[in-house]
């Protein structure tokens, strides 16, 4: 199976003080050692690294530390997919067709590499933001 794994669980099951941890380690797990194909944004790097940098966890996650784990958990092993100018245009202009505002932009990025990958499966802690910005994929998109 394709899935594509969204920021919020990759935050997730990379820190285990998260609360979700539990439920969203197996899919990092299911994807980096199972039979399953796992996908990731490129912009979410930069937003995990944004994330683990800056957690209110102690002790703090180190520039360094953030970089090993994605280097680790991610780049290593999963497979970054990038967007063209032309995705983003397109995204944009969807999100202004159903006047969609704000941070769900970042959230219709996600999905737009999902299309772009055909992935069979989203998974992420945001179901409801996502099944908004892209009602058309409501199927794909799931929580752990």
């Amino acid at each position: 199976m394709r899935i594509l794994l969204d920021t919020s669980v990759l935050v997730a099951a990379m820190v285990e003080a998260h609360p979700a941890h539990e439920q969203a380690f197996p899919w990092l797990k299911r994807v980096t050692s199972g039979p399953d194909t796992g996908f990731v944004a490129a912009h979410s790097l930069a937003e995990l690294y944004a994330i683990l940098t800056t957690l209110p966890v102690q002790p703090r996650i180190s520039p360094t530390d953030a970089l090993e784990l994605l280097k680790h958990n991610i780049i290593d092993t999963l497979k970054v997919v990038f967007l063209s100018d032309h995705d983003y245009i397109e995204v944009i202009e969807h999100l202004s067709t159903l006047g969609v505002v704000g941070g769900s932009t970042y959230d219709a990025l996600i999905l737009r590499t999902a299309v772009n990958t055909n992935v069979e499966q989203v998974v992420t802690l945001n179901e409801k933001d996502f099944r908004r910005v892209y009602p058309e994929l409501a199927d794909r998109i799931i929580s752990p």
